[in-house]
């Protein structure tokens, strides 16, 4: 009699997290350094910017380059965590797309096409994140999915 060998239920779900922390950590870190180059160009020359009057939110346009410059930083040092697999990485990974989303719609004036890409990406990120459950959470060393 032949056996089938078949793939265990357990494997199949830890191979699905370890996708989407993959798809994660890779979005976060295009969407942090895309978040430093606008910062750059916000500091550098703030006149790339539309400056827009009447809006609600009124903000100095260097001043959103540093914020946007610095929200990078993290969102590229969260996506190196995640390609570990470190849950603290998970949690800030959330924070920093919502804070991302955040400084995207209060740019929404001045850049509104870029804002838009950018709250759909963090949007992608935060459903990756938060879509699976820690018991789905690959282990082993550096998240590296069980053996059989």
């Amino acid at each position: 009699m032949a056996s089938t060998h078949t793939a265990r239920p357990d494997t199949a779900k830890q191979a699905w997290a370890t996708g989407l922390t993959a798809f994660a950590a890779v979005m976060l870190m295009i969407a942090g350094v895309l978040d430093i180059f606008r910062g750059i160009m916000g500091i550098a020359q703030d006149d790339v910017f539309v400056s827009t009057r009447n809006y609600v939110f009124q903000f100095d346009l260097t001043g959103w380059g540093w914020i946007h410059l610095i929200l990078g930083v993290l969102a590229v040092i969260v996506s190196l965590g995640l390609f570990q697999g470190a849950m603290w990485a998970r949690v800030a990974g959330v924070t920093i797309a919502g804070l991302i989303i955040l400084a995207n719609f209060l740019s929404l004036p001045y850049y509104p096409v870029w804002s838009v890409v950018m709250i759909a990406f963090s949007g992608f990120i935060i459903w990756a994140l938060c879509v699976m459950r820690p018991d789905e959470m690959p282990t082993g060393s550096r998240g590296a999915p069980r053996g059989p």
